[in-house]
């Protein structure tokens, strides 16, 4: 059986999932998020894949946390979003006018301004469909799919609610700079896979 055999194994068909069952699960070391009522399980990433996740800290948060301008997460970190979708992603950047979004109990209820997701090889459909798509409708300004094995990245702006997608997509692959459409971020995409094997 396949890791991503399991991780589909561990999907909650129940589209009963809430906020509040969520927050009763154990903290046993997986990754649980709740996307449109359904419970996604997912165990703990590779190496390769929190070295890329790294990278993203050290290329994009870094420098506008030291310029003021937004300070970055790494998973795992519990945010809730508009209808209570609680997800855990691999990155993600608050712009600091917009700190009020994280609340006294550390979890982030509100959106960020940029989550990116790091495409595992087990399960891409999670990334690239799912949760694009909640993403979109949650009104999430900029998501960035991360995918090592093709050393590119997707960066997805413009949110459409009413398509539960991204109206722009760019394709920024690692012999150019990735310049954000909504943030000033502008980094060497060669530099996010300095080091990494596959993910």
């Amino acid at each position: 059986m396949t890791v991503s055999e399991i991780d589909l194994l561990l999907q909650s068909r129940d589209a009963s999932w809430c906020y509040e069952r969520w927050e009763r699960l154990p903290d046993d070391g997986n990754r649980y998020e709740v996307i449109d009522g359904v419970l996604y399980m997912s165990t703990a990433p590779s190496y390769w894949h929190q070295r890329t996740v790294g990278r993203l800290h050290q290329h994009v948060a870094l420098p506008l946390e030291t310029r003021g301008i937004a300070d970055g997460v790494m998973a795992p970190v519990g945010v809730i979003m508009p209808g209570a979708d609680p997800v855990q992603p691999d990155f993600l950047l608050i712009r600091r006018e917009r700190a009020s979004i994280i609340a006294g109990d550390g979890r982030i209820r509100g959106v960020p301004d940029l989550i990116a997701e790091v495409l595992s090889p087990s399960n891409p459909e999670m990334d690239t469909v799912v949760k694009r798509a909640a993403y979109a409708r949650a009104g999430v300004p900029e998501y960035w799919i991360v995918r090592p094995s093709q050393r590119d990245v997707l960066v997805c702006s413009h949110p459409d609610a009413s398509l539960s997608d991204y109206t722009e997509v760019r394709q920024f692959t690692a012999d150019v700079e990735l310049v954000s459409p909504t943030l000033p971020i502008r980094v060497p995409v060669a530099a996010l896979f300095e080091g990494s094997g596959e993910s």
